[in-house]
């Protein structure tokens, strides 16, 4: 039986998880408004391989963040259209982890990012209150 404390988790409970990567994915800039089936699949994969929710963040922050401060005369990326994009990041914080501080760091930081962005390019969807 689980302990009832382990139902407000989210690395400890599945579901929540999956929804909680799924919500901080589709809320950056440049990424789809919706999660595709493999995102779902990929999300829960990440809670199987034991991924702390805290470390999948900061990786889709990071990778957010590296694609939204280039150089102004950078030619435009194409949109994000996988969950799959930031595994790499992913791989790269698990092998050398974050300081804890980090991802408000990254937080506050893309917050500005996305603030300095053309109103057409910004994502109704981002959201301060995290």
């Amino acid at each position: 039986m689980t302990p009832a404390g382990s139902l407000l988790q989210p690395d400890s409970n599945p579901a929540l998880y999956v929804s909680s990567v799924l919500t901080l994915y589709v809320d950056l800039p440049d990424t789809p408004l919706r999660a595709s089936a493999s995102d779902q699949w990929l999300a829960r994969r990440f809670h199987d391989d034991g991924v702390p929710l805290h470390v999948v963040e900061t990786a889709l922050l990071l990778g957010s963040l590296r694609r939204l401060i280039r150089p102004a005369d950078a030619p435009r990326l194409s949109p994000i259209r996988s969950l799959a994009y930031f595994r790499a990041v992913i791989d790269e914080l698990r092998a050398h982890p974050a300081p804890e501080s980090y991802l408000d760091y990254l937080r506050l930081k893309l917050r500005q990012a996305v603030a300095a962005l053309p109103a057409n390019l910004q994502k109704s969807t981002f959201s301060d209150d995290r």
